[in-house]
């Protein structure tokens, strides 16, 4: 099994769900978070101040797919999440070594 960890845009955030739930994939947990790359923070004025805004808005999308899943995963959430400007996001893959629903006492990709 795989989870996937994918950083986007906030309004790329509908594509990339409807992008998942064409592949099947029924569960996913979704993050508002703040963060910076490359891509250095903006300028704003507020009330005559000037402030630098570090941290830009993301949405963090993290699911656990099988292993012969995961790359159309990563595959379309890629597709959907294109703007192809600065900043577009990450996706991180790494491997899961157990999985257990707590309800049910199911183990791995059943528990998935």
């Amino acid at each position: 099994m795989k989870k996937i960890e994918a950083i986007i845009k906030p309004f790329k955030l509908d594509e990339v769900k409807a992008a998942l739930a064409e592949l099947g994939v029924q569960g996913m947990t979704i993050t508002e978070v703040e963060g910076c790359g490359r891509r250095t923070g903006r300028t704003e004025i507020f009330h005559g101040s000037t402030h630098t805004v570090d941290f830009l808005p993301r949405i963090k999308i993290e699911t656990v797919l099988s292993d012969t899943q995961a790359d159309l995963g990563v595959q379309a959430i890629m597709k959907a999440a294109r703007t192809g400007k600065i900043g577009d996001g990450k996706i991180f893959v790494s491997t899961i070594a157990e999985a257990h629903r707590i309800r049910t006492g199911e183990l791995d990709e059943a528990a998935v």
